[in-house]
């Protein structure tokens, strides 16, 4: 458990996060990963990175992918980077739908409305996220200004919903 020194909070548990970027440039060594860069130090404090990797824009390996983080691995939360638009090669979507049991709205709901604020091309974006077992996945885009805000929206929901999903926390309202 780590502690945020926010007065009267519980300690926030140390989560195992992941993180999966969808590049066909990157996975062939031609592009540097700068999204995952973002993603890992804006992460730090809600836990640790235990697993990471950059495989090219096709559906079925993106999808095995996020099982074997899932049901392997065995992490809290995969956070994905890449391949969230209209182009032919984007289906990180496609690949997570295959592979959740429940999607969670919410999240890139939130993510779209605080962009929209920044730019029109906000509601471009196919992003969603959803549960498998008891691992969130979330998609971002594969801009590092966007993993950087579109993660900065969602990131102080994230701690509790972790909790709950692990089961760490019995009752979501407050008196």
């Amino acid at each position: 458990m780590k502690d945020t020194g926010i007065a009267n909070e519980a300690p926030v548990p140390a989560f195992r996060i992941a993180i999966l970027t969808a590049s066909d440039k990157g996975s062939r060594g031609e592009r540097e990963d700068k999204s995952a860069a973002v993603i890992r130090e804006m992460v730090a404090g809600l836990g640790e990175v235990v697993a990471y990797a950059v495989v090219p824009d096709e559906r079925q390996i993106l999808a095995a992918k996020l099982r074997e983080f899932c049901d392997t691995v065995g992490v809290d939360l995969i956070l994905t980077t890449g391949g969230t638009g209209f182009s032919p090669r984007d289906v990180t979507p496609e690949a997570t739908r295959d592979v959740i049991e429940r999607e969670v709205p919410g999240l890139p709901e939130a993510m779209r409305a605080a962009s929209l604020k920044a730019t029109p091309h906000a509601m471009l974006s196919r992003a969603i996220a959803g549960i498998r077992g008891k691992t969130l996945i979330i998609n971002l885009p594969g801009s590092p200004k966007g993993v950087r805000e579109n993660l900065a929206t969602i990131l102080p929901a994230l701690p509790h919903g972790l909790a709950i999903l692990k089961g760490e926390v019995g009752e979501c309202g407050r008196e």
